[in-house]
């Protein structure tokens, strides 16, 4: 998904998923085997892997193959995306709650 946008959505939809949850969590650990990642998680190689290009979509993993082994690690193009969404909304709702603590004072 090379030069494809990552969108806010695309990242909350990823995780969205109690499962694509504890892959991220794992990842941010450190780097883990596909195989590795399934066991814990009670699921298929190929049920791993169709969460992984999930992540991957979102920006939130990145795989490669070393040697023979499929190694996943963490990625933060989708958490930045994700920090800038929940930064630019804070600010919209502080300023709001600026102006209502302005005119409540008015009154």
């Amino acid at each position: 998904m090379a030069g494809t946008k990552i969108t806010v959505e695309t990242v909350l939809h990823a995780l969205g998923d109690p499962t694509r949850r504890a892959i991220v969590e794992l990842l941010s650990q450190r780097p883990h085997s596909v195989t590795y990642l399934a066991e814990p998680l009670g699921i298929t190689l190929t049920a791993v892997g169709q969460h992984l290009q999930i992540l991957q979509d979102a920006g939130l993993a990145y795989t490669e193959k070393v040697g023979r082994v499929r190694v996943c690690r963490l990625e933060t193009k989708g958490l930045v995306v994700l920090e800038e969404w929940a930064r630019d909304r804070r600010s919209l709702w502080e300023q709001r709650l600026d102006e209502l603590s302005r005119l409540l004072q008015e009154e």
